[in-house]
């Protein structure tokens, strides 16, 4: 599930889909993005069909400050329906959103939307631990997924729920809005076209200063601390950048400021990921700092993204000077591309596979950092 400071079924795991998924993105969003999108809506809704439901299952911070506006200015979805444990919140929206009341479901009733036309789409939006068991029920229901990241809080729990939404033949994605945002896609191409050399030496961090106790911080709902929260995007782009998964990993987890409130997750964590052909990158997330940043470098240069991470005010620099990149609704891009991989049968560029090859990581990062920093290989699939 996403959280900020102010500020299919097909595996992902070869350098070929890597690059491929890149490219993708790239004519998507990047350059040409908004006419190489906007093109490809027009066409999937051309003879005037209706745009496809979408219903948020999860009305916390995320819905309400970023996907709900940004269902607002979609061209091929539209918000249709919530799924909430408020039926008073569902009704607020109902009437915000234009949507009728008979749209608005419980948790205990996920099924009953099988039988309901006006839904295409359901964003699970919950709690990282309840991935699992809301994108299988929504799978269940016939319903196309997008699944807020991180995915899950195992590997196991990724593997399961790809498989529902194959034998119930939907699609499913993850919510990575980076993948669509022009400063991370033209990172991207740096790398595919080696701007700056091969991109060798990688670096970022993405923490927050985190002072409340809060879901995030309970194991069992959050998976972890910074790691799976914000750090994250860090290995997101790492692997962008490297167009490739990390072969191993060392981490080490760094002592606790305030034990008291991180009883149950870290407080901050390092790590370095090996990716084939000698490149690294180091990472590091905490929730006792603000900051983000992204950094590649190569043999002829460099570029940096920061902040990086963020809803908007990215800015890209290298060793050749500032780019001027216009910000774009991330958020509204990632759904619309969604919609448009059902409208057109393409496969999204952020599948399930990927979301469980990053966890496969972050498993990798905590088992490194319980063991004290030894070397451990990534799972693969």
């Amino acid at each position: 599930m996403t959280k900020h400071a102010p500020r299919s079924h097909e595996p992902v795991h070869s350098r070929r889909t890597f690059v491929r998924n890149m490219a993708l993105g790239a004519a998507l969003v990047g350059g040409g993005a908004a006419r190489a999108l906007a093109a490809e809506l027009a066409e999937a809704t051309k003879g005037g069909e209706r745009k496809l439901g979408v219903a948020l299952m999860g009305l916390g911070l995320y819905s309400r400050g970023q996907l709900g506006p940004g269902l607002r200015l979609t061209k091929t979805c539209r918000l249709a329906g919530v799924i909430t444990g408020s039926r008073e919140k569902g009704e607020a929206w109902s009437r915000e959103y234009g949507f009728p009341e008979k749209n608005i479901w419980n948790y205990d009733r996920i099924h009953e939307i099988a039988g309901n036309p006006d839904i295409d789409i359901i964003y699970v939006v919950t709690p990282n631990g309840l991935h699992a068991e809301h994108t299988i029920r929504s799978a269940g229901a016939g319903k196309h997924v997008i699944c807020e990241k991180p995915m899950a809080n195992s590997v196991s729990d990724c593997d399961a729920m790809i498989a529902a939404c194959a034998k119930a033949n939907v699609m499913l994605s993850i919510g990575y809005r980076l993948a669509f945002d022009p400063h991370h896609i033209e990172l991207d191409r740096a790398a595919r076209e080696k701007d700056f050399g091969a991109l060798t030496r990688l670096s970022g961090e993405d923490s927050w200063r985190f002072t409340t106790r809060a879901w995030r911080i309970e194991k069992a709902l959050s998976g972890g601390g910074p790691l799976m929260d914000v750090g994250i995007y860090v290995i997101q782009a790492a692997c962008r950048a490297a167009m490739a998964q990390p072969v191993a990993i060392t981490a080490r987890e760094l002592p606790k400021t305030r034990p008291e409130l991180f009883n149950e997750v870290e407080e901050a964590i390092e790590w370095t990921m090996e990716f084939p052909g000698g490149v690294a990158c180091r990472g590091s997330s905490s929730y006792s700092r603000n900051n983000n940043f992204f950094l590649a470098e190569g043999d002829k240069g460099w570029i940096r993204i920061e902040p990086a991470f963020g809803y908007g005010g990215l800015e890209v620099t290298t060793s050749r000077g500032p780019l001027s990149i216009p910000p774009v609704p991330q958020q509204s891009l990632q759904m619309d591309d969604f919609a448009s991989c059902i409208l057109t049968g393409r496969q999204t560029p952020v599948p399930g596979s990927m979301g469980r090859d990053h966890m496969a990581i972050i498993e990798a990062i905590y088992r490194s950092a319980a063991d004290g920093g030894r070397r451990v290989l990534v799972q693969r699939a």
